[in-house]
């Protein structure tokens, strides 16, 4: 093997875990983060409609 490639590869393959666990938590926090956001776009859609079913009610109430 090439000396060079033998150096690179000695201080590179002793970090993978560290680099893979990096990657892994990125992904978790990136995919808790979305979901954190739709469970808040799902609520709020939600309190709207009932909003919207309330302000016909009234519409309908003042007529």
């Amino acid at each position: 093997m090439n000396p060079v490639l033998q150096e690179i590869y000695s201080t590179v393959i002793p970090s993978a875990p560290y680099i893979i666990a990096a990657y892994a938590l990125l992904w978790v926090v990136l995919l808790m983060y979305v979901l954190f956001v739709v469970r808040g776009f799902k609520k709020t859609e939600k309190q709207i409609a009932i909003l919207e079913e309330a302000l016909a009610e009234k519409e309908g109430l003042n007529r």
